[in-house]
């Protein structure tokens, strides 16, 4: 008799300290699983892009992953209503968390090859499989909180409290496992220890609980959980996370995986899905044949004779690792640019492998619209270098954007945007165009040979492509003292002028479908004969 008055006596002590960490453990695993889904989101980007395709996908199925486990967590804890059992299904869901970048890597090193290649089936095959690999962590971690709900309520009459609290706290966690990976652990670990930090707390939360609920004996078959984790954590992956050749240098902020790769010599800056150079240098090379000093051609729009002592201040949206940048000091020895760059492990990059020292570049680490609109500075070239398609950022298309820049610009001044479109599909380019012709008086395009690039001019007084020849005229006399570089690109702008674009779509801060625009535009190039011949 006295053996029951003593267990129960320690049950009315144990079970509220359980009850009590069992709400810490409701919201550790509600941090845990959208911090999985953020560190998902850029696993998936570093081979797929970031597009908003991708993002609902993630978003889409882990919400479905969740759903499952609600359901299966509530029939479980019916018919095994006790904390070990809870306790085991979170350990698993940790270790399972952990691991899903060493099940995943293999995949994303053969989608590169796929992508490269646009092999459509390989890329969906790939995409699908990757996404496989959360099914089991996120279903684990959603049967928590149908458990905790079970294993809290005392009665009837406390129901709703009870649950109405768990829910509370489980969202709370999630709140803060949105800002986790992105502020915090892509930055100072990488995507791969993410989610070893996110598994392992969970993990150990897990464990913790199970030794509370019963004991060190609980704990000892799932010890090995913590140990592989903890082993993965120190060595890592050995290697780059891509098999790409030439690869000198790799790493991840908290906007980009990051390449330098290099080339005969070269080196090319590539970001995320590896699609696209955004930024090149050489030592010894100044002409890259590629839009970024098509830039140059920006202020010899206006009526001539331009002199190019007259650029003075030039802004780039999107400066990357400075290419740009570099060709305006050269051809522009007076000027002063300011650079607005988002990322600051980009600039990082620019400095240390693409020679971006020039004394006369500020750099400003900050949003392209947020910075440019917070200025006090007036330009006679701004550019507008920060579109990545599939990913293009809303707010740098719209009329709201184009007035910000047309604010910034001098009377003579003139803005010039790099954009991407189809073989034969200009959608993009004249959407542009029109919605950019409700704010500057006149619109300039030129398509870069051997290329799917447009780039599009705006005036801030009213121009005629006839100034761009009489200009060039001018410049190409002996004695005028204009750099080669500048006639080169002068002369590739002239002769790929194209007519005026057509009426489009004009995007605003309200109503800016561009996604579905440029959604359509690559798959529409996949599946077009060009598409089915790269492939």
């Amino acid at each position: 008799a006295s053996y029951v008055i003593i267990q129960k006596a320690a049950a009315r002590v144990i079970i509220p300290l359980m009850h009590r960490y069992l709400y810490f453990a409701v919201f550790v695993s509600g941090m845990s699983s959208l911090a999985m889904e953020m560190a998902a989101s850029r696993l998936l980007s570093n081979n797929f892009s970031s597009s908003n395709l991708v993002w609902a996908s993630v978003i889409g199925l882990i919400l479905i992953y969740l759903a499952v486990g609600y359901y299966l967590g509530g029939r479980w804890a019916d018919r095994s209503p006790h904390f070990t059992t809870m306790f085991k299904i979170m350990a698993w869901a940790g270790f399972l968390c952990g691991v899903v970048p060493v099940v995943a890597r293999p995949v994303m090193r053969f989608t590169e090859q796929a992508f490269n290649q646009l092999q459509m089936g390989v890329l969906f095959g790939s995409f699908v499989t990757v996404l496989v690999v959360f099914i089991a962590p996120t279903v684990l971690m959603g049967m928590t909180s149908p458990f905790a709900i079970r294993l809290a309520v005392k009665d009837r009459e406390s129901a709703g409290v009870t649950a109405g609290n768990i829910y509370a706290l489980s969202t709370l966690g999630s709140f803060i496992g949105t800002f986790l990976p992105v502020l915090v652990l892509s930055s100072l670990v990488g995507t791969f220890r993410s989610f070893i930090v996110i598994g392992g707390t969970l993990l150990l939360v897990a464990l913790v609980g199970l030794w509370k609920a019963a004991g060190a004996r609980a704990v000892l078959p799932l010890a090995w959980m913590p140990v592989i984790l903890l082993a993965l954590g120190i060595v890592g992956i050995r290697g780059f996370d891509r098999a790409t050749p030439g690869l000198i240098y790799e790493t991840e902020s908290g906007y980009n995986y990051i390449q330098v790769v290099e080339e005969n010599g070269y080196h090319l800056l590539r970001l995320n899905e590896g699609q696209g150079v955004h930024s090149i240098y050489h030592p010894d090379v100044l002409n890259y044949q590629g839009p970024w000093e098509q830039v140059l051609a920006a202020p010899f729009f206006n009526p001539a004779p331009y002199p190019p002592a007259a650029v003075e201040r030039m802004a780039i949206i999107g400066l990357a690792a400075g290419t740009t940048a570099r060709q305006a000091a050269i051809v522009y020895p007076q000027i002063t640019i300011d650079g607005y760059e988002i990322d600051p492990k980009i600039v990082t990059a620019g400095r240390e492998y693409f020679g971006m020292t020039m004394p006369n570049l500020n750099v400003y680490v900050v949003d392209g619209r947020v910075g440019l609109k917070q200025s006090d500075n007036l330009y006679q070239v701004i550019s507008v270098d920060a579109y990545r398609p599939p990913y293009i950022p809303p707010s740098m298309v719209t009329q709201e954007f184009f007035t910000i820049v047309r604010e910034h610009l001098t009377d003579d001044g003139v803005m010039v945007i790099n954009v991407g479109r189809g073989p034969d599909d200009r959608r993009l380019v004249d959407a542009l165009a029109s919605t950019i012709l409700t704010v500057f008086p006149s619109v300039h395009v030129m398509d870069l040979p051997g290329t799917y690039n447009s780039l599009v001019f705006a005036t801030a007084q009213p121009t005629q492509a006839a100034n761009l020849m009489e200009n060039y005229a001018a410049l190409s006399v002996a004695g005028s003292g204009a750099h080669p570089l500048l006639l080169e690109t002068l002369s590739v702008t002239l002769t790929n002028l194209q007519p005026a674009p057509e009426p489009g779509v004009v995007f605003t801060d309200d109503k800016a479908p561009i996604e579905w625009m440029t959604n359509n535009l690559i798959l529409s190039y996949l599946f077009s004969p060009a598409g089915e011949t790269t492939q």
